[in-house]
């Protein structure tokens, strides 16, 4: 596999992920009443936790991001 190839392959990578963190975020800003009844039918969870976890979820993510997608990224543009 070239460079080149690994370098779009990232880049796309990069695109659908930042894209389902937008969604993510999206849903959570604007319907998080929802989401809230949806998530505590299933577990007992207080609000407090809830938006808690999704932060927490967020940023872990977005971290991910960052290491797994941007970080290699950069290394390949570096150095081909």
């Amino acid at each position: 596999m070239s460079p080149d190839i690994i370098k779009v392959l990232l880049l796309y990578s990069l695109a659908f992920n930042y894209v389902m963190l937008l969604i993510w975020f999206c849903v959570f800003s604007f319907s998080h009443d929802w989401l809230y009844r949806l998530h505590s039918r299933w577990f007992c969870i207080s609000r407090e936790n809830f938006y808690a976890v999704h932060y927490a979820g967020m940023a872990f993510y977005k971290i991910g991001l960052i290491l797994l997608n941007i970080a290699p990224l950069v290394a390949l543009c570096l150095v081909f």
